[in-house]
């Protein structure tokens, strides 16, 4: 029997890769085995050798890889593009951000601020910094692999900003909205073909399925735009 493919994530494409990789498996009959953790979690077991076949995460990330020898040079494909948004607790008032200035208001006095881990933490640090926006004692971050929106929904903060994707169809919250323009940011995520992998060729197939044409309409649904 042909062992599955071994691949690792981050959390921001967990959803997506699921579904997508449920239509390889039915349309290939090739198993494909998931897992999804923090970014920088990923990263560093994919860096020390684990043995994986293939990685997503953050392009900047598979990047990095790629210069220490982690992930096959020349193996990048990007897979989609995905938004920052704003989730509140459900049934909170709906705040304005149709406008930086807007937004720029609500930071100042929206009260506690959850980020990310991930991509979409590191922007929201350096949105607040660029802004003027005072935080001391008011960002509250969440542990790699837990979604933001687990704590706006348990009241542990106010505003919860990630990828739209890991904002979406989560309990207990609204999505407000994509950030404004002058404060819009998209992480792109790419898929890289990891140094250890036992079957290469099976998972430039794999990777080539996920950013096909057919899968346009899904990654919408999930938040992100294709790179195809």
């Amino acid at each position: 029997m042909t062992p599955p493919l071994r691949t690792i994530s981050s959390m921001a494409t967990r959803s997506l890769l699921a579904e997508l990789t449920a239509e390889y498996t039915r349309a290939t009959g090739r198993e494909v085995q998931l897992e999804a953790v923090g970014g920088v979690d990923a990263a560093r077991r994919v860096a020390a050798g684990e043995a994986f076949d293939a990685v997503v995460l953050a392009a900047d990330a598979i990047d990095k890889l790629i210069a220490g020898g982690a992930v096959v040079a020349g193996s990048r494909v990007d897979l989609v593009r995905s938004p920052v948004a704003l989730a509140v607790r459900q049934g909170a008032p709906r705040p304005d951000i149709g406008t930086l200035e807007a937004l720029a208001g609500v930071l100042r006095s929206g009260g506690r601020i959850g980020y990310s881990t991930g991509p979409s933490g590191t922007y929201l640090v350096q949105l607040c910094e660029r802004l003027g926006i005072e935080t001391q004692g008011r960002l509250v971050q969440a542990r790699p692999g837990v979604p933001v929106a687990a704590l706006v929904a348990r009241g542990e903060c106010e505003l919860g900003f990630q990828q739209l994707a890991e904002l979406l169809g989560q309990e207990g919250v609204e999505v407000i909205g994509l950030l404004p323009p002058g404060a819009g940011h998209v992480t792109t995520f790419a898929a890289g073909l990891c140094r250890t992998a036992s079957a290469p060729e099976a998972v430039r197939d794999w990777i080539a399925f996920l950013n096909a044409p057919a899968a346009t309409a899904t990654k919408r649904r999930h938040g992100m735009e294709s790179c195809a």
